[in-house]
């Protein structure tokens, strides 16, 4: 009777099997297993759990066995699960110890609370296994465009039905009042998919800079094709955006193949993300180049780039002041995304004023140092001449050249100059032996006098407090400021004395040197970095041959960079 039953659902259960294997688009083989546990835990319930019970439904015919599964030792211990070789032998001749025992079982009809377990086991697996359908359907999909229906609206949140599965677009992935209802056709940027315990979670945008490349990818046929590349994109979503482009075919102007003829390739971007207004910049791999195109439309009287802080000092005429900044500093904060510079935006008048009081303070300095008048202090100032080094150990010849000079005149123009400097070391040595600063420290590779003032100010007087230190705690480091923005937190030293890289290399020095490393570690930086300065030096030769090189090259022409190697020329 019991025979019969099971007989009589085998055709039931390859139906149910195919319908939702179809139905959520998993394999069928996933949907019989998850069948056959169902299987064995009402079995194990029937008859007793601790019984090895494993069951197997034929994916042809649809017959179901049962065994109880016992092993074969030498000495029982537990006789539910194990059996002796002996009592093996009288049921089956080929028994070895090690083997398993197969006792068949007669297949039963499922209660009511069977039945109910055995349809949680089964709907469990196969959500488990649509999710896992589901993660590997998107995960190699990120970075593309999906279209779906908008599904609801929870809280800002947009649910949109993908097909075979679901993705939001949070609220802050959307473009600000842009609405949906249910529905209603969607495009979106996937860029995220990830695995959690309650499905794959995929994170649709709107708002991406992404978004804008990939629909110029497909409006554009050359972005697509690779010959333009869109080599930057800055979005201030809903209002205003500005992408860089450049085009690998001089032929071909990457600025108008955006456009399309009457703005037509444009205008559908536009249209996509709800009237966003898009400046097309040209890109340049010259920095001050590329950020005057960035600020358009304003224009540009000089630019001024800090490579260590990545900051830059934009000049513009008080007419091009608002327009620079932009509606609620719209445009410069657009530029600063797009080119990654901090842009400082001032003006002529601002940008003069500075300029003489910087006037002003050097030849203060000049006057004080070198015993001189006003007029001499301001022609040294006037000539370039920053500080009384300079003037102290540049070539005398230099000094002649100026106008109302002679060698003698420079001579004893360098003569006060290193006896201020002789007075001013012997009184920084004075004050870091007063402060308690040691010789070691003192006779640090690269420690002047003032950095060793400096360092008994803040409490480093020995090796060991040297070698405690972190780049830092020398040069500074940025963290976000009350507005957002990253603020510059100085350090012990300033900029001009120490970068980076030299204060890492400094205090690996000094952990050597308090025994805190070997002397191993010091060789391998210090190789390492002459690998990447050699390897950065072939990289600026090469494009010194390239249209790149000559674009860098016109650029260091036209504006005033300040950085490793400062320069000084105005638009």
């Amino acid at each position: 009777m019991a025979t019969g039953a099971v007989s009589a659902n085998r055709l039931e259960i390859l139906q149910i099997a195919n319908a939702v294997a179809a139905e959520k688009s998993i394999d069928k083989r996933i949907v019989l297993e998850a069948m056959e546990e169902a299987i064995q835990k009402a079995a194990r319930s029937r008859y007793g759990l601790e019984h090895d019970i494993r069951a197997e439904i034929n994916p042809d015919s649809g017959e179901t066995r049962l065994w109880r599964v016992q092993t074969i030792v030498e000495t029982v211990e537990n006789p539910v699960t194990q059996l002796t070789l002996a009592d093996a032998k009288k049921m089956d001749s080929d028994a070895e110890i090690g083997n398993e025992f197969r006792e068949e079982l007669p297949p039963f009809e499922f209660g009511r609370v069977a039945a109910q377990t055995a349809k949680q086991v089964i709907t469990g697996k196969v959500r488990e296994a649509e999710r896992a359908r589901q993660y590997n359907d998107f995960k190699d999909r990120v970075g593309e465009i999906i279209n779906g229906t908008v599904k609801r609206v929870e809280y800002g949140h947009v649910i949109v039905d993908l097909g075979k599965a679901e993705g939001v677009i949070r609220r802050n992935d959307g473009i600000p009042r842009e609405n949906f209802n249910t529905g209603d056709r969607v495009r979106c940027y996937l860029y995220k998919v990830s695995a959690e315990a309650k499905g794959p979670q995929i994170f649709l945008s709107r708002s991406h800079p992404s978004f804008m490349i990939a629909l110029f990818a497909q409006e554009v046929p050359e972005v697509y094709e690779g010959v333009i590349e869109i080599k930057a994109c800055a979005r201030d979503p809903g209002s205003r955006a500005k992408i860089g482009v450049f085009s690998h075919d001089n032929s071909i102007d990457p600025v108008g193949a955006c456009v399309g003829m009457r703005g037509a390739r444009v205008q559908a971007v536009v249209s996509e993300l709800g009237g966003e207004k898009i400046d097309i910049i040209p890109w340049s791999p010259d920095d001050a180049t590329f950020i005057v195109n960035a600020l358009q439309p304003a224009e540009v009287s000089k630019v001024v780039i800090d490579e260590e802080e990545g900051r830059v000092e934009v000049v513009v005429e008080e007419s091009q002041f608002p327009l620079a900044i932009g509606r609620r500093g719209q445009n410069v904060r657009l530029a600063s995304q797009l080119t990654g510079w901090q842009i400082d935006l001032m003006t002529e008048s601002a940008d003069s004023e500075r300029r003489q009081r910087d006037f002003k303070e050097r030849t203060d300095l000049f006057q004080k140092a070198l015993d001189a008048d006003e007029t001499l202090a301001q022609l040294l100032a006037s000539e370039g001449f920053e500080t009384v080094e300079e003037i102290a150990f540049v070539e005398i010849e230099q000094l002649a050249a100026i106008e109302g000079f002679d060698e003698e005149v420079a001579g004893e123009l360098q003569e006060r100059a290193r006896e201020y400097l002789e007075k001013l070391t012997a009184e920084l040595i004075a004050k870091r032996k007063e402060l308690g600063v040691t010789d070691e420290v003192a006779g640090m590779e690269g420690v002047t006098p003032q950095m060793a003032v400096k360092f008994g100010e803040n409490g480093v007087k020995n090796l060991e407090d040297l070698a405690g230190l972190v780049p830092d705690d020398l040069v500074g480091w940025k963290e976000p400021g009350p507005d957002g923005k990253p603020k510059f937190v100085a350090g012990l030293l300033e900029k001009s004395e120490m970068s980076r890289d030299d204060a890492e290399l400094f205090i690996l020095k000094a952990r050597v040197a308090a025994g805190w490393v070997e002397p191993q570690a010091l060789q391998d930086a210090l190789a390492a970095r002459a690998a990447a300065l050699d390897a950065e030096e072939a990289e600026l030769d090469a494009a010194s041959d390239t249209p790149a090189g000559t674009a860098r090259s016109r650029g260091e022409e036209l504006f005033n960079i300040k950085g490793a190697n400062a320069g000084s020329t105005e638009q």
